[in-house]
């Protein structure tokens, strides 16, 4: 792979990334109707509306019929979604309405106008409202028509002919030779007399792509400041130049995630942020035959913007139709019936295997992962798992704004709908279950410390308001079944720690750093200037294990003894988390400097992660994760190398910070022809770890470089239920597993048996189980006193069941849960070394 000449990469890539975009704006449309902006005069909202995106959403609304920009700073934008530029020869004429919301003379350097041939990398129109360069064309705040880049306002120099009250722009492009011929003019907007006008030659390229308003402050780069705020109406785009695409609308339903657990269906529907007066609810239909059929309404919740239903009794044994409707109040005052279609697919009991994409680390300079998310649907999942970072702060660009706190949530709300926009067509018709993590929560490393408020993160507890964090708790995770123990933490911050048992695989979701305790004055000092980072090479590893230091927290370890313990209508288990249970990188950040321990991992603290493997391990369960910007699997051990569960920390969808696990002795080899760097290590803070493959950053051979060479890509896990085995499979984004050359990150795939992820060596064995009349039952081992030991589903009828103290008696529980159908066995003790012994039971 790493042999393939770059040059040739880009080529496959970047077409690959263009035939999976349906609507990238280079594909061919018939000529457009001519646009013209509606917008209603009896609402006031930050949302402008399905046909356009808003850069950035809380600069922006929609009052009084008119478009206006409420928030002076650089390159404020709204982008029409409906129309672009296609490559074809033809005209344009744009033409806007536009007045300052300054008084002219307050108003700072900048301009207001037009941007047209908007287009990003990736060359689709979603990119394109990210990073995408246009041609700019416009009037400054001084009254000088332009195109191009606006002139700079300069001491002394007259003012311009335009008048900022209120005056009517028109761009026009006409072919001429080799170009277009590009000229702008105001216009009395009452008369429509000509006031000024400028052109320029502009080359055929430059007329590509999206076209949007502006209103720019000469601040540097997206910097808020200046006073340079303008309003917008009666916005026209038409020419022969200009192609339509309905299908590019978004909104007013969004996105959607479900999930379905034991006959229960709970749905999220995602709004945008609606005005005072518009409706207040959205209906949840199914189709039976051909007529929908309401079942639900729900209310929009006023800050989270979400609408979520919880269906009991739901019929799981075939795929429902749904489609989610909103009323939308129109141009004209009334309100229209808006709809987003899907499919809750059955649970697939009789499915094998079950397959899971999983993916973290949600960066957006690969936005909107086209070809990711192509390559996920080739391998049709069943189960959808994103493990945290779904966005990052920086998301979007212009800044992070922590406060006030509407502000703030409308900030958040603009990265949450880069990262459901990026997934709808995968969202829409399977099972998803999306966690946050620090970034989420604008933190770059989140102790949670069970809620509590802290001023610095690495103390512990959360820094942003505990209304906004519960805010980002609803849009991702109110979609999940029922938390084991709904009791608020500090804060009155809420917990979603739970179950969802699918297709017969059981996913515990939990919340690793939701009570995870702060380092800063509980451990010892560092000297490297971050509590959290550990430079002395001189570490003792046992310094850091402190009394009272907390990683799942009591509550969560009772929710994984019971879960571990359940295994009604299961087969398989898995836990699903934010991230690993060891410290599985040895370099950091963009100059991969060596760091000695890193306590934002969770090798610590290690009293807390070796509670939380033998919790895991009862009920052979794999771990799931992502969060380290380096996809590992590892197979952990408490007591000893690999008695514990199997990890799997999925590579970055787009990575952000850079990690590697490049230690400075080498481990011992697993076997022979394993590749550097991996094999059984110490980790950091002294945990057994058995690294089996990891992505180390370096070069890929695929542009651009800035991308792949982090190895972004996702994560595939195969749940063999019938072989009672998982297959563990890490895709870079760049690879389609539809062709037969495509390979995956050395190391992978990688078969794991379910006895594997409880590897801990027997100190004797019970009684051989022989079961009559029953193939395939749970087998549960309790101590005497009733703590769980392990739980299984077996293969087969007959189970030599292990124990790990000789001289203890055990209880045996056999059979299917949830029935009349089982049998308990009482005061069983292990059989002696050389003796046959079995107990049967029959059903």
């Amino acid at each position: 792979m790493n042999s393939t000449p770059r040059r040739t990469l880009i080529l496959t890539t970047v077409a690959a990334a263009l035939a999976v975009a349906s609507c990238a704006p280079l594909s061919r449309a018939a000529e457009a109707e001519p646009f013209a902006s509606a917008w209603p005069t009896s609402v006031t909202r930050p949302w402008i509306g399905p046909e356009y995106w808003s850069n950035p959403l809380q600069d922006w609304q929609i009052s009084d019929g008119r478009l206006e920009c409420i928030t002076s700073g650089g390159d404020r934008n709204v982008h029409l979604l409906t129309r672009q530029l296609g490559e074809a020869k033809g005209t344009l004429l744009m033409r806007v309405r536009l007045g300052a919301l300054e008084k002219p003379s307050d108003l700072t350097p900048g301009w207001a106008g037009f941007r047209i041939g908007i287009i990003g990398f990736w060359k689709e129109y979603r990119d394109s409202l990210l990073r995408g360069k246009g041609l700019d064309a416009g009037v400054t705040t001084d009254g000088h028509l332009f195109i191009g880049a606006p002139p700079k306002a300069e001491k002394g120099k007259a003012a311009g002919k335009v008048p900022l009250e209120e005056v009517e722009l028109r761009l026009s492009a006409e072919p001429a030779g080799d170009g277009y011929r590009l000229k702008i003019s105001a216009h009395d907007p009452k008369t429509g007399e000509a006031i000024a006008e400028t052109s320029r030659q502009a080359k055929p390229d430059q007329l590509v792509g999206n076209v949007a308003l502006v209103c720019s402050a000469n601040t540097k780069g997206q910097a808020r400041g200046g006073k340079v705020r303008f309003w917008f109406r009666d916005w026209r785009v038409e020419g022969s130049k200009v192609e339509a695409h309905p299908e590019h609308a978004f909104g007013p339903i969004l996105f959607a995630q479900y999930t379905l657990s034991r006959g229960v269906m709970k749905m999220t529907a995602q709004m945008p942020p609606l005005g005072e007066g518009e409706p207040k609810t959205v209906r949840l239909e199914t189709r039976d035959g051909g007529a929908w059929k309401e079942i639900a309404r729900a209310d929009i919740d006023p800050m989270a913007r979400t609408a979520a239903f919880r269906i009991a009794n739901w019929d799981a044994s075939r795929d429902v139709p749904y489609r989610l409707v909103y009323a939308m109040v129109e141009a004209d005052g009334k309100p229209r019936d808006h709809t987003f279609e899907g499919t809750v697919r059955r649970d697939p009991v009789d499915k094998d295997p079950l397959v899971v994409a999983a993916f973290t680390g949600n960066a957006d300079y690969g936005w909107p992962n086209l070809e990711l998310v192509e390559h996920v649907k080739a391998q049709k999942p069943d189960f959808l798992f994103f493990s945290g970072d779904n966005i990052y702060e920086q998301v979007g660009g212009y800044g992070i704004q922590r406060g006030p706190v509407p502000e703030a949530t409308l900030d958040y709300l603009r990265k949450w709908y880069f990262f459901g926009w990026a997934y709808v067509d995968l969202m829409r018709d399977r099972p998803a279950v999306s966690i946050p993590d620090d970034h989420d929560v604008y933190q770059g490393n989140v102790w949670g410390a069970g809620g509590r408020h802290t001023e610095k993160d690495d103390k512990g507890g959360y820094v942003m308001d505990s209304t906004w964090v519960n805010m980002v708790h609803r849009t991702q995770t109110s979609h999940l079944p029922d938390p084991y123990d709904a009791a608020p933490i500090d804060q009155g911050i809420t917990v979603y720690y739970t179950d969802v048992v699918y297709g017969r695989v059981s996913f515990a979701v939990i919340a690793d750093r939701m009570f995870k305790s702060g380092p800063s004055g509980l451990v010892p000092p560092t000297t490297s200037g971050r509590d959290d980072h550990v430079a002395d090479p001189n570490f003792d590893p046992k310094t850091a294990d402190v009394p009272g230091a907390v990683l799942l927290g009591d509550r969560q370890l009772k929710f994984l003894d019971d879960w571990a313990g359940d295994w009604a209508g299961t087969d398989l288990k898995c836990v699903l988390s934010q991230t690993i249970f060891c410290n599985g990188a040895t370099h950091h950040g963009g100059n991969l400097a060596y760091l000695v321990a890193d306590y934002d991992s969770n090798g610590w603290p290690q009293t807390g992660r070796n509670k939380a493997l033998a919790a895991m391990r009862k009920g052979f369960a794999v771990h799931i994760a992502g969060d380290q910007h380096l996809a590992t699997l590892i197979h952990h051990g408490v007591d000893d190398w690999d008695d514990a569960a199997w990890s799997f920390a999925v590579p970055s969808v787009a990575n952000l910070y850079l990690r590697a696990w490049k230690p400075k002795k080498p481990g011992q080899p697993i076997q022979p022809g394993m590749p550097k760097f991996t094999g059984r290590y110490l980790d950091p803070f002294d945990n057994r770890i058995s690294v089996w493959a990891i992505t180390n950053p370096g070069p890929m051979g695929v542009e651009p470089a800035s991308l792949y060479d982090k190895k972004p890509g996702h994560g595939i896990v195969r749940c063999n239920k019938a072989q009672q085995s998982y297959t563990i499979e890490c895709w870079p984004r760049f690879a389609d597993p539809r062709d037969p050359k495509a390979v995956q990150y050395e190391g992978w795939p990688k078969t794991v048996p379910l006895e594997s992820n409880y590897g801990r060596k027997p100190a004797a064995y019970l009684p051989e189980l022989v079961v009559e009349g029953m193939a395939g039952p749970v087998v549960t081992v309790r101590e005497a006193g009733g703590d769980l030991v392990y739980a299984r589903r077996i293969r087969g009828t007959t189970y030599r069941p292990p124990v790990f103290d000789a001289s203890a008696a055990y209880t045996i529980e056999v059979g299917e849960p949830g029935t009349d159908k089982m049998w308990t066995l009482k005061n069983v003790k292990p059989v002696a070394e050389g003796e046959a012994k079995t107990l049967r039971v029959t059903f």
